[in-house]
């Protein structure tokens, strides 16, 4: 018998985005709406001629809001604010049920199940909502706040790119991201300090923002999966003509998240698929 000659990673993570993939909104409009501040105009007259001048949308979007905040006398935009409206966001159907039944899967498997966020939004919205603390890591746009708690400038972006950048560091195992070139020498990591193999990661997003992600997870033999609204069929999610054949999905379902779900089915087969993977790796060392 061949010996399998790499270290086996106990571990399987599951990814999500935040934004139309476990909320049904865009959580920075709900922010806006919440601040009184007009979306159309905020987009159309403030936002869209900064992108059209070749910013960055999500700098654009936090320069404008840090703007807002400052010009007003009173109702500041805080993190308090940011806070209170995380707490409000609306989930998707049985969102908050999925984490306890998926991790028993994991351990019918005697695997270590983990979940992580990566958002294009602000993230302290998504760490305010009830399932913040389900997830090991939650990663996103930031924002600095001065000593009033005020928002003051923009510290961290998330760019559709700059998501694949946090797969690698789950992967690793990074607690501080202080490896600003893993994305670019992740290949010639020895497999020893790989904490959890980019073949052992589900993603879950909605969209645009998603495909490098989906990439990535295609090209080391993960499970992509791509998440449309409730209300919406397959055939009219506007996503599918961007797909190429390296951004493959295992499956394209519904955001409802209830029991008996094709989105919850899927999870469950994607857990037990990785694990039989893992299995068989054991097998081959004997063990």
């Amino acid at each position: 018998m061949n010996k399998a000659t790499k270290p086996i990673s106990n571990y399987i993570a599951i990814v999500f985005d935040f934004d139309k993939t476990l909320i049904p909104d865009d959580s920075f409009n709900i922010l806006l709406q919440d601040c009184q501040i007009d979306i159309d105009y905020f987009n159309n007259e403030l936002v869209k001629p900064l992108v059209s001048d070749d910013w960055d949308k999500y700098l654009a979007r936090a320069y404008c809001l840090i703007k807002e905040s400052q010009q007003r006398k009173n109702n500041k935009i805080t993190k308090s604010k940011l806070i209170e409206v995380g707490k409000k966001l609306k989930l998707y159907d049985g969102v908050t049920t999925i984490f306890d039944r998926l991790q028993q899967r994991a351990k019918e498997h005697e695997i270590e199940l983990e979940f992580y966020l990566i958002s294009g939004g602000l993230v302290d919205l998504a760490r305010s909502t009830s399932i913040a603390k389900y997830f090991k890591k939650m990663w996103g746009c930031e924002l600095h706040y001065n000593e009033r708690g005020e928002i003051e400038f923009l510290k961290k972006q998330m760019t559709h790119t700059e998501k694949t950048r946090y797969l690698y560091y789950l992967s690793k195992g990074i607690d501080k991201e202080n490896e600003r070139d893993l994305i670019y020498n992740y290949q010639d990591f020895p497999n020893e300090k790989v904490r959890i193999p980019l073949s052992q990661i589900v993603y879950v997003g909605d969209g645009t923002s998603d495909i490098p992600c989906f990439t990535v997870i295609n090209q080391y033999g993960g499970i992509a999966m791509g998440v449309y609204p409730q209300n919406r069929t397959a055939e009219e999610w506007k996503h599918r003509e961007n797909i190429s054949s390296s951004q493959k999905l295992s499956n394209l379902v519904a955001a409802n998240y209830q029991e008996d779900s094709e989105m919850m089915l899927s999870l469950l087969l994607a857990i037990d698929c990785i694990s039989a993977r893992i299995a068989l790796k054991k097998l081959s060392l004997g063990e």
